[in-house]
């Protein structure tokens, strides 16, 4: 079976994107738990691969990270 992938923008719903604010498929609307694949593309970006175990669809995320100071 083929998988499709497309990239999509996040935008954060709340303070804190873990817990009950995990991804869901666009194309099933299945929960997803844990990125296929993630990618460091500069010192502030994260990409990550999202493949729908229910219907195979894929997308790509991208989060920004803040750095913290080191003391």
């Amino acid at each position: 079976m083929p998988a499709f992938a497309e990239l999509r923008s996040t935008v954060p719903l709340g303070p804190d994107p873990r817990g009950c604010d995990l991804p869901t498929c666009p194309v099933c609307a299945d929960t997803m738990v844990a990125a296929e694949a993630s990618a460091y593309l500069n010192d502030n970006v994260i990409s990550y691969l999202w493949t729908c175990d229910t219907c195979g669809y894929g997308f790509v995320t991208k989060h920004s990270v803040k750095r913290f100071a080191c003391n």
